[in-house]
């Protein structure tokens, strides 16, 4: 199978393999596009089973990127890099150094930033090679902030709740991102139920936020108002979506339906559902303010914004009887396109 043959390849306009052994890197880098403006993305490290697995992964992120920057406009295009390695015990500064080298030799195309398996410190060991670094500032709390308002939205359209007290919330991955939402949905009132592959996170989400613990695949299966997926994607699919029970689906995860058809899935069982890169967008909405004077109120503020563009997603769901995941698909094919015209014109 070619890169053109995948079935995840959606007219990237790069897709670049790279490998230095010397340093234990194996990575890929993909362009979708930049159109909107340089490609911005972060980068996974993650063992992935195989070459075509991480193939399909950046692929699809990539994508979704594009997507997500036409719809929270930050003038950035979308891509997306991962790295094959376990970040427990392949992550080095050899390997971040090795892996800056190649970001660099795309001369500004695409620009990195933290994502899973990378944090704001990995990225300041990769811009000792390249200036092409974004994320320097620890998006997380932006990012939970964002997904956080999100959930408001989701709960006023679906429950026409305009508090979340008394909320019960299963948070699925209590990382960076998923336990800074905890904070927020805490101080909120909401009744939290996790899971992490690592157990010494459950512990501590239980002890500082009475979350209740709840085994990896049970998750699925609890009394819930909202599910929030907080870890790896594709965890909404033909398994999973039966089990739910909860009325609504929003989380940070990347990626979460396992295949487009799924979002019809979860409509046609009347689970509203946020598309992932619609309200997990503060961390790119974060990354546009950094510089010489970080402007945090001004991340937070634009945001918030989250909640109005959820908010017109889901009105034009109901209002067309389609699944929010195309809804949104296509209110950024729209801006992306008036974007391009409007740039071509200006061009001419």
């Amino acid at each position: 199978m070619t890169v053109f043959d995948a079935p995840d390849f959606d007219d990237h306009e790069q897709v670049a393999f790279f490998s230095a052994p010397e340093a234990g890197l194996k990575a890929i880098i993909a362009i979708h596009s930049t159109a909107l403006g340089p490609a911005l993305g972060g980068c996974r490290v993650w063992p992935y089973t195989s070459d075509r697995e991480a193939l399909t992964d950046v692929l699809r992120l990539s994508r979704a990127m594009t997507y997500k920057h036409a719809l929270a406009g930050t003038g950035q295009g979308g891509g997306k890099s991962v790295i094959i390695a376990d970040s427990r015990t392949d992550k080095s500064a050899a390997l971040l150094r090795a892996f800056g080298r190649c970001v660099d030799a795309l001369g500004g195309r695409y620009i990195v930033a933290e994502d899973v398996g990378t944090s704001a410190d990995d990225m300041a060991v990769v811009q000792s090679v390249t200036r092409h670094v974004a994320g320097l500032v620890d998006p997380s709390p932006v990012t939970a902030y964002g997904v956080f308002s999100g959930i408001k939205a989701a709960a006023r359209h679906k429950l026409a709740r305009d508090g979340l007290a008394g909320l019960k919330v299963a948070v699925q991955g209590v990382g960076h991102v998923g336990r800074a939402l905890c904070g927020y949905l805490r101080e909120a009132g909401a009744e939290l139920f996790v899971t992490d592959i690592d157990p010494a996170l459950v512990d501590r989400a239980r002890a500082d936020f009475a979350a209740q613990p709840a085994a990896l695949d049970e998750i699925y299966d609890l009394e819930v108002d909202v599910f929030a997926p907080c870890a790896l994607g594709g965890v909404l699919n033909d398994d999973t979506i039966p089990r739910l029970k909860a009325a609504i689906v929003a989380g940070a995860a990347n990626n979460q339906l396992g295949l487009a058809r799924h979002g019809a899935a979860l409509a046609e069982r009347g689970i509203l559902y946020a598309p992932d890169y619609v309200i997990n967008a503060g961390g790119i909405i974060n990354i546009s303010f950094e510089g010489a004077s970080y402007d945090r109120d001004g991340a937070m503020k634009q945001t918030e914004g989250i909640y109005d563009t959820l908010m017109e997603v889901f009105g034009r769901a109901e209002a067309d009887a389609a699944p929010t995941n195309e809804v949104a698909d296509r209110m950024a094919r729209e801006r992306f396109a008036e974007a391009k015209a409007t740039g071509s014109a200006r061009a001419g």
